[in-house]
């Protein structure tokens, strides 16, 4: 199976990517490269194989969750390169207002 430009230039366009003509060329045969390769999985006979989340067996090896006492605020903020009182200092995300440098 291969992609066609057409199919590239969907795919870069629903990705948001502009692409030369060039790299559409090469995306094209990436992407092909990557549907033939599924194809030859698709090929394989996998009837009575049990799926699998991980190949190895897995144990939960996180520490019990309990509270500890936290780093102090001024050594959290020490080397931070803006600070508003207590906390970090960045621009605002949800504002109209142009941000002032």
């Amino acid at each position: 199976m291969s992609f066609s430009l057409d199919q590239v230039r969907k795919v870069a366009r629903l990705a948001r990517l502009e692409l030369s003509e060039p790299a559409l060329a090469q995306m094209q045969v990436q992407l092909s490269a990557i549907l033939n390769y599924i194809d030859q999985l698709n090929q394989l006979d996998t009837e009575g194989v049990e799926p699998l989340a991980h190949p190895l067996p897995v144990q939960n090896v996180f520490r019990p969750d309990e509270p500890v006492p936290s780093l102090p605020v001024a050594a959290a903020l020490q080397n931070a390169p803006s600070k508003v009182g207590d906390y970090f200092g960045v621009p605002a995300v949800f504002s109209d207002e142009p941000v002032s440098h």
